[in-house]
């Protein structure tokens, strides 16, 4: 089957979801997603959105950024995402997201490694607010087809120019999408690891086909661990204990009941002395304790956590919980510029499959949503104003045959370069 549309968007986070709504609605547009929609990482982010609070709070904001990224940020990059925060939340609002309010104006909360409180958040579950509130207007616009259960497998391209997708539905038949513009926001690569907070089947499929067609890639071995998730012998994804948790006074204990670290330092730092204790202590995991919260305040900024908590056996207002590192976000990605244009002509990537440079070594906490937002929406003006059409279109016959265990493939040839890039690295 061919079908034709003017830009394809593959994944349905709130990168691709924002990026989507920026376009110009003259323009026919397709999304498709791997799984159901709502099964994107940014539905799981919890913490919040970080937003520039007021100009006085744009150096110790940007400070706090390129610290956290061990100063390997692109600092154009921090400083346009920061500058750009207000207009992002803005926009959110505009779609009826909500966030904690103190009376009339918003509640701010602090995490790991933010010199002051500049997180917006609704309860614990602001990606969930913010996703789906994005998804709801996404699918009320009549440009916009929504495809979900499809998987991209190969680019259609020719001369390092990008005409679309190839992709296939869950009974594994096949759909060439030829497109004047592909933007590719396909999250991040949990799924090639045992333990993360991703969903299994976040992959890295844009990696795979980066490296197939030698779209430069950036940072591919800057891999995210986060302190803490919900240590459990279950199989499947590891669930988050938020970062704003321990920024609310939540504290990490050894098995003596003793604190080790301090736990406000960037999660890089915060997860190896979580390893270093397991390793002396010869444990599986550590403990924290949100004992210094106030009990209601855990009941109503934490519903969620409190909730899953409580349904795998632990009560968190009486009782610390065991805790250990998990793969949570990547930093690398296809290497994108200030307006997330890739190498390829008529190639966009945004979202965590892209690195601008924003994240440096390290993301700091809550800087995903708004890294994510901001610069989809700068792809989406950038396709907006240099649009061109497609002049001919390649007449593509898919052999399926190519695509015989793929998945396998992809993910040997994702892995084996990440590993390569840590090795030339150390």
């Amino acid at each position: 089957m061919i079908m034709k549309t003017d830009i394809v968007i593959v994944g349905c986070g709130v990168a691709g979801l924002y990026c989507a709504l920026n376009l110009p609605s003259d323009k026919n547009i397709i999304i498709v997603t791997k799984d159901e929609a709502e099964n994107s990482d940014s539905f799981l982010a919890q913490g919040g959105i970080c937003v520039l609070r007021d100009e006085a709070d744009f150096d110790s904001f940007y400070e706090d950024t390129m610290k956290a990224g061990h100063f390997e940020n692109n600092p154009e990059s921090v400083a346009i995402m920061i500058n750009s925060s207000r207009d992002v939340i803005n926009d959110l609002i505009s779609f009826d997201v909500e966030f904690e309010k103190e009376g009339e104006d918003f509640a701010y909360t602090r995490e790991g490694a933010h010199s002051r409180e500049r997180i917006l958040f609704h309860e614990d579950e602001t990606g969930k607010e913010i996703t789906s509130k994005l998804l709801t207007e996404a699918r009320k616009r009549a440009n916009i087809t929504l495809i979900e259960n499809f998987t991209m497998v190969d680019l259609v391209c020719d001369d390092n120019e990008c005409t679309g997708i190839i992709g296939h539905d869950k009974d594994c038949n096949y759909t060439v999408i030829n497109a004047d513009y592909t933007i590719l926001a396909t999250g991040g690569i949990g799924g090639l690891y045992k333990h993360s907070t991703n969903f299994r089947h976040l992959t890295g499929d844009a990696l795979a086909l980066a490296l197939k067609y030698n779209i430069k890639l950036k940072n591919i071995d800057y891999i995210q661990i986060h302190p803490t998730t919900l240590y459990t012998k279950k199989q499947g994804r590891e669930f988050l204990i938020s970062e704003s948790v321990r920024g609310e006074g939540a504290v990490l204990l050894n098995a003596k009941g003793e604190r080790f670290v301090d736990e406000l330092q960037p999660r890089d730092v915060v997860a190896n002395a979580i390893f270093e204790q397991m390793k002396k202590e010869g444990s599986e995991h550590v403990w924290l304790s949100l004992a210094p919260i106030p009990q209601e305040e855990i009941r109503t900024h934490f519903p969620n956590i409190y909730q899953h908590c409580l349904d795998e056996g632990y009560d968190v207002t009486c009782e610390p919980i065991p805790v250990v590192p998990s793969q949570h976000y990547f930093m690398g990605g296809i290497d994108v510029d200030l307006y997330s244009k890739t190498s390829m002509k008529r190639l966009y990537a945004v979202g965590e499959t892209a690195c601008n440079g924003v994240h440096g070594k390290n993301r700091l906490a809550s800087n995903s949503l708004l890294e994510s937002l901001v610069f989809a929406k700068r792809a989406a003006k950038q396709i907006s104003s240099e649009y061109v059409d497609v002049e001919v279109f390649p007449k593509t016959i898919v052999d399926t045959d190519v695509y015989k265990d793929y998945k396998q493939k992809y993910k040997e040839s994702v892995l084996t370069a990440i590993e390569k890039e840590k090795s030339k690295n150390e």
